[in-house]
């Protein structure tokens, strides 16, 4: 994510950079599944998502935009945010016409609020949760989601199924309050040298 980040920010027209970083989204739509399916309180879960997504949007903005409010993008803890909403609708529901439905709605408040990834990005999210038992299944149509893109370098997001497939289903280590305070802050880090680096 911050090799993307560094490119998109400071180095533009290093493609390189944001090929690398294309894995990261696909990585962080099954995390955040697992992190559904294992978490203890599912409101707290998106009222922390909720949260950095409010906390997220003044450095998400400078940093992509340079300004401190932009209503035509919102950052990806928005899209997370929906995906847990998704995901939570889902698991109460029985009928295959309503999850479609469900999953339909979804996908346009996510075009609708303008969250990063859109409503590609909700899709990739019931890709995982839906298909979650199916290892195969799962990480093909994980990998044929980065090909949505028409023209786009997302194509090189499909290496992410490399370390999705060799997930042993074990949890790591307890830093998940690192990782949500890392976003906003690293975004913040990076407008501030870019305005440094304008100015010199």
């Amino acid at each position: 994510m911050i090799i993307d980040h560094v490119g998109a920010v400071l180095f533009p027209d290093c493609w390189e950079l944001r090929y690398i970083g294309r894995i990261s989204f696909p990585i962080f739509c099954f995390l955040l599944t697992e992190g559904f399916r294992h978490t203890r309180n599912i409101r707290r879960y998106m009222i922390r998502l909720g949260g950095f997504a409010l906390i997220s949007e003044v450095p998400y903005d400078l940093a992509f935009h340079g300004k401190t409010a932009d209503p035509a993008h919102q950052n990806v803890f928005f899209t997370l945010l929906l995906g847990v909403v998704l995901m939570y609708v889902l698991e109460r529901s029985r009928e295959l016409p309503l999850k479609v439905l469900e999953i339909l709605m979804v996908m346009s408040t996510a075009d609708l609020l303008r969250t990063d990834y859109s409503f590609k990005g909700i899709l990739l999210i019931a890709v995982f949760y839906l298909l979650r038992e199916n290892l195969w299944l799962k990480t093909v149509c994980a990998a044929l989601w980065n090909f949505l893109w028409n023209g786009s370098i997302q194509g090189y997001g499909a290496l992410a199924v490399i370390p999705i497939a060799m997930y042993n289903g074990e949890r790591g280590r307890k830093m998940k309050y690192f990782f949500y305070v890392f976003y906003p802050a690293h975004l913040m880090v990076l407008f501030l040298v870019n305005q440094l680096l304008q100015k010199t």
